[in-house]
């Protein structure tokens, strides 16, 4: 199996309040032939939501306007319907890894990130390898 092919059923939400970083990943993560949905803050969408519709996995940003990062993975942790989505949690925040870490994240990229690095830590989780 392919990337491609193995990309093509996953969905991935990506959650960053810069529209700059949710458009080029939205575009990086869609030719690997990912289903990407995109939201520039957290609203509780997924909660209620058939496990059917979950993503296969999150990208996080730890620093959003409207609610810490790490508040929103340790709820998705704690939730019983999300607590085996993996999350990736994205910062430029010098203590990122740690509080990423702390919040039960999956996986962390440092701003600025390797693409490949992205690409290789999405498909390695989305995929239910750690």
């Amino acid at each position: 199996m392919t990337l491609m092919e193995s990309a093509s059923s996953k969905k991935i939400l990506v959650i960053d309040d810069d529209a700059s970083v949710l458009h080029a990943l939205g575009l990086f993560l869609e030719q690997e032939g990912y289903d990407v949905q995109t939201a520039s803050g957290y609203n509780d969408q997924l909660k209620g939501i058939r496990p059917s519709q979950l993503p296969n996995l999150i990208v996080l940003d730890i620093l959003l306007s409207d609610k810490n990062g790490c508040d929103i993975a340790r709820e998705l942790k704690a939730a019983k319907s999300t607590a085996n989505v993996p999350i990736v949690m994205i910062s430029a925040h010098p203590d990122g890894r740690e509080m990423a870490m702390s919040a039960g994240a999956d996986g962390f990229l440092a701003k600025p990130f390797d693409i490949d690095e992205l690409l290789d830590t999405v498909a390695r989780l989305a995929n239910g390898k750690a």
